[in-house]
């Protein structure tokens, strides 16, 4: 929804939560542009109804086919039981058989029912939608008033706002399921087995928290014959109800003992998570609790190859040194990072006059076009992410291989010249561990330095927060912070790297850390800032 001046009393209202009758009588008082304005927004509302519809109706088709198969499935299993019996059993295997071709013939009569009446409201849904298109064109007020009033008329009745969502059946049938291995003796007294009812998520103890999430169920009643739950899970970007045909595959977590489990080290590559439980027995699992969708967004991105310097190996999740890439294009430019006065001066200057900036004013995109800048050259062995940050705080972390010489970490502008190099321009902030020669340790800024009297860490984390002006850098195992800047970010940032005579693995996907959250709360401006730097020579 969005806010309205001229529709004050709808501003707050999601349109899909409106009823479709009060809409068609605020319409009919409004003048034409404000009713195609709210035409617009019931056209929306019918949009997503249309999926909600498309949707259920093939969970209903899933359901009504599992309803067959494993209705066969049991039955099959109820003969097999009963051909190793006499005479005794013929009776119960009738009267069994029966009852499992009740239970198919009444789920698949509520099924069917559901599915016709969902395929007739999705019929006349999509005439309604396309009558309403068709309506936005008229241009006689007259006409469009007339056009207008039917509509009310047919929203207020129309089938698909009055259909419950929730099918009437499922397709397990496993609660007809028999084993007589124990009962042979009691022939008279068969039952079928008892089963689990399907357990409650309690989505308001659910956690999502440090990449982790905790996922909280209760029985609706008591059940001592429990043995344990299974829970499945699938990432996915639709939010509400699981989708039947999803692009990903639900996992299994087995022989949970507790009603709660947490699932830890998950990498936050989609905007949300479906979640289910069911609870077993001995000898059969229950129902399926309802599904549960919960948000996991993170900030994930990869390197921009497009833009690396030609003597950097990129993929998406790691870039190595490779002193043969640019053989033939920049074959004189040695490693070192703080090499080359007079020479990368002269190479900065014919940057300033011939490779232009982007505009300060054009929209960024994310992820960065591709070949949307020109390609790091010289001695700037610098790669970015090729995802821009536009706001928000967010975190990623980043390992330096084994025996890794030079390498740099931090944030710049996206106007960054092919030439610059991270730390020596006031676009780019970062810290650096060189490991060539003399050993150094440092936060860079605008071509100062601070030296950093610590151990560099295997891992750095490092956080950023562009509407807050904080870029912090933290060991990824202790949360020790290592370096804060504190500046006011002008325009977009996005993740920057130097490595020279080695290679960076990266990790995205990841929340910021409940610790480093904490952290920055308690602490922020005490840390490291912009203007420690600007008093101190590199």
């Amino acid at each position: 929804h969005r806010e309205d001046n001229r529709l004050p009393r709808w501003k707050t209202w999601p349109v899909h939560e409106l009823n479709p009758a009060v809409w068609a009588d605020f319409i009919a008082g409004l003048g034409m542009d404000s009713q195609k304005e709210a035409l617009q927004r019931i056209i929306a509302t019918l949009a997503n109804k249309n999926e909600e519809l498309h949707n259920f109706i093939e969970t209903l088709s899933h359901l009504l086919a599992g309803v067959q198969v494993n209705s066969g499935q049991v039955v099959s299993d109820l003969e097999e039981e009963f051909d190793t019996l006499f005479s005794i059993l013929e009776e119960a295997k009738e009267s069994m058989t029966n009852t499992i071709k009740q239970e198919q013939a009444r789920k698949s009569h509520e099924l069917q029912n559901q599915l016709t009446q969902s395929t007739n409201a999705l019929e006349s849904a999509e005439e309604l939608l396309e009558f309403a298109n068709h309506a936005l064109d008229i241009k006689d007020e007259e006409e469009f008033a007339k056009a207008a009033k039917q509509i009310k008329d047919r929203v207020t009745m129309a089938p698909a706002f009055r259909l419950t969502m929730k099918p009437k059946a499922t397709d397990n049938m496993t609660h007809l399921m028999v084993d007589f291995s124990q009962e042979r003796q009691l022939l008279q007294g068969l039952r079928f087995l008892p089963v689990p009812r399907a357990p409650e998520i309690e989505v308001q103890d659910c956690m999502v928290v440090d990449n982790a999430v905790t996922i909280v169920w209760r029985m609706p009643v008591e059940d001592s014959k429990i043995d344990h739950y299974i829970l499945e899970y699938r990432k996915t970007n639709h939010e509400g109800l699981p989708r039947v045909k999803d692009e990903r595959c639900w996992e299994l977590v087995d022989n949970i003992k507790n009603t709660e489990y947490t699932l830890t080290g998950l990498k936050f590559d989609s905007r949300f998570m479906n979640f289910r439980v069911r609870a077993c027995n001995k000898a059969a699992a229950g129902d399926y609790s309802d599904p549960v969708t919960l948000e996991t967004r993170a900030f994930n991105f990869g390197f921009d190859s497009s833009s690396s310097h030609l003597n950097l190996k990129v993929e998406e999740c790691s870039v190595e040194w490779d002193p043969q890439g640019g053989k033939g294009l920049d074959s004189k430019v040695k490693g070192k990072e703080n090499k080359g006065s007079a020479h990368l001066t002269n190479l900065k200057n014919m940057t300033r006059s011939g490779t232009p900036s982007p505009k300060r004013g054009s929209n960024t995109r994310s992820p960065a076009p591709r070949g949307g800048r020109d390609r790091f050259t010289g001695e700037s062995y610098t790669v970015l992410g090729d995802t821009s940050i536009d706001s928000g705080q967010h975190y990623w972390e980043v390992k330096a291989l084994k025996d890794c010489k030079s390498y740099s970490v931090g944030v710049a502008y996206k106007n960054l010249g092919k030439f610059d190099q991270l730390g020596k321009t006031n676009t780019t902030w970062c810290i650096h561990v060189n490991n060539w020669l003399q050993n150094s340790f440092a936060a860079k800024h605008n071509n100062k330095a601070k030296s950093l009297d610590m151990p560099v860490p295997e891992r750095i984390g490092v956080y950023c927060d562009l509407d807050g002006g904080q870029l912090s850098f933290y060991n990824a195992e202790s949360k020790q912070l290592l370096h804060a800047f504190k500046t006011k970010f002008t325009q977009p940032v996005v993740p920057a790297f130097m490595v020279w005579c080695g290679g960076l693995s990266l990790s995205t996907g990841l929340q910021v850390p409940s610790a480093v959250r904490s952290f920055q709360k308690a602490e922020n401006g005490l840390a490291g800032s912009n203007s420690s730097l600007n008093s101190m020579a590199q």
